[in-house]
């Protein structure tokens, strides 16, 4: 019976511990909700066998959801959104390249098209001194108006797509990174076969379902609730089997 109980608890303590993780990813779905751009993220649990006896769940892997978001119209010419499969490219710190469908970008003070995290984005062209209204058509031509008022055109932007887009993996601000699972890294221009297009003066909305997210939480909850018990029980009867067998 000693057996029989400490292998129920160590099953709790593995149902905790999906829960918890399994909670992380529905909570950063929910305060991500109104990031542009922003993927789902869905935890992806296995379940784990000794022969026929089941020893709890383990994370398997995190996966992204990358349906496409609502657009939705801005008044700012450097909101450039993408529709379909596509990623823009941008350099991290490190040197290294990161993936994002925010398309929100600023200038900065060197005249370089960076996200809202200050990454700058990868691209043919220069926007000099002078220049405004920059904007993007949707096959990635990026325009500025030049100091005699003429549209002009400074440089064009492709996009990168994977494989297994779902299989990037989550690095903050935003920001993708290509992993084995998600395949190499694949660039191409807007409106090319497989790419998308992009859009000006648009943004695309995170792309969490509020209801069905809250709902999930509402049921992770509840289920941590009942493996906390289970735990407990278990280890008051432990307790006791124990003692009994002192005395």
């Amino acid at each position: 019976m000693a057996s029989s109980l400490f292998h129920t608890l160590n099953i709790s303590r593995q149902d905790i511990l999906t829960h918890m993780l399994d909670l992380d990813a529905t909570s950063g779905n929910l305060a991500n909700v109104n990031t542009a751009g922003y993927k789902a993220a869905r935890s992806n649990f296995q379940e784990m066998l000794d022969g026929q006896v089941k020893q709890g769940s383990l994370l398997q892997a995190s996966q992204l959801l990358t349906t496409q978001g609502t657009l939705r119209n801005s008044e700012n010419s450097l909101d450039w959104a993408i529709q379909g499969e596509g990623f823009f490219s941008v350099t991290l710190p490190d040197g290294t390249l990161g993936y994002t469908r925010d398309g929100q970008f600023t200038l900065d003070a060197e005249r370089n098209l960076v996200t809202a995290s200050g990454y700058p984005l990868v691209w043919d062209g220069a926007i000099e001194e002078g220049m405004t209204n920059v904007s993007v058509t949707a096959g990635g031509v990026v325009t500025a108006t030049d100091a005699d008022g003429a549209t002009v055109e400074v440089g064009n932007i492709q996009l990168t797509r994977f494989p297994n887009p779902s299989g990037l993996a989550i690095n903050g601000d935003n920001i993708l990174l290509e992993t084995d699972s998600s395949g190499a890294a694949e660039a191409g221009d807007p409106g090319a076969e497989n790419f998308g297009t992009l859009g000006a003066y648009r943004v695309e909305n995170s792309n969490v379902d509020l209801a069905q997210e809250l709902t999930r939480l509402i049921t992770l909850q509840r289920a941590l609730s009942m493996s906390l018990k289970a735990f407990q029980q278990t280890d008051t009867m432990i307790t006791q089997a124990i003692n009994l067998r002192k005395a």
